[in-house]
């Protein structure tokens, strides 16, 4: 598997700086967290964007995803939020990268079928167009659809292969899922892995891996069970946790834990 971390952890932090991080700790990969006070957002131009990719194509390291904040079974007009989503799609073709991140964001207030059918239908509308640039669209397991089994109720009727999953495992584990259970209702459609650890359920200030509640074993046993072979990220939270330790700190210590689980695995 291939290793990469998300930039939710360095906040603000520029992309050289970014890329640094990564080719000095060995990791393949980052996750651009897609807002207006990051480095990389729907709001560059072209040759901004054009820059964005030479920089790491240079560096060596790939662009993993762009996360964005498009809240797909948000309550109102489908309009602003397809065209938010085709936005983030925009970009991470522009910049090189094979998936862009997307919420659930449901209103809990309403029944959750009406809810589903919403997202559903969005995440259709955009699919032919991630298709057509060459990104996949994943649904996170977060928020009003933190499982594996909720967010298959929107992805199985979608039904189409450039719309998936990411599987945010702290999420499925706050919503009462196995590792396994999780693994199985996402498999078909999983695009990527969002790692992290947190101290209980009740305190997700995040930690080093490995320093927490968090199954990670037990992740990364099913995902080398069942031959899956794609990325891990560690979604680090630190831009909502100011007292969090800076993920330069621990970046070298977490990328040991993941290869120990690796090859514990293996």
């Amino acid at each position: 598997m291939k290793l990469a971390f998300s930039t939710l952890g360095v906040p603000g932090l520029p992309l050289p700086d970014v890329l640094a991080l990564a080719t000095t700790h060995g990791y393949h990969g980052i996750e651009l967290r897609a807002h207006p006070e990051e480095p990389v957002h729907p709001g560059l131009t072209a040759a901004q964007r054009a820059d964005v990719a030479a920089a790491f194509k240079a560096a060596g390291v790939e662009i993993l995803g762009v996360a964005g904040y498009a809240r797909v079974a948000a309550p109102g007009e489908d309009g602003p939020v397809v065209e938010a989503v085709r936005a983030l799609v925009r970009l991470a073709h522009d910049i090189g990268a094979p998936f862009v991140r997307v919420f659930p964001g449901a209103d809990p207030d309403l029944p959750a079928a009406e809810s589903d059918a919403v997202a559903a239908r969005r995440l259709g509308t955009v699919a032919e167009d991630a298709a057509a640039l060459g990104v996949r669209v994943l649904l996170e397991t977060h928020d009003s659809h933190r499982t594996g089994a909720a967010a298959i109720r929107v992805l199985g009727p979608v039904g189409h292969r450039h719309v998936g999953a990411l599987w945010d495992v702290m999420h499925t584990w706050l919503g009462g899922e196995q590792p396994s259970q999780s693994y199985a209702a996402l498999a078909p459609h999983l695009g990527y892995v969002q790692v992290k650890d947190i101290a209980s359920a009740d305190d997700t200030t995040p930690l080093p891996l490995g320093a927490g509640v968090l199954p990670l074993t037990e992740c990364v046993d099913v995902l080398c069970r069942h031959g899956w072979d794609g990325w891990l990220c560690w979604e680090y939270e630190k831009r909502w946790y100011e007292s969090a330790a800076p993920l330069q700190e621990i970046l070298a210590g977490g990328r040991e834990h993941l290869l120990r689980l690796l090859d514990e695995a293996a």
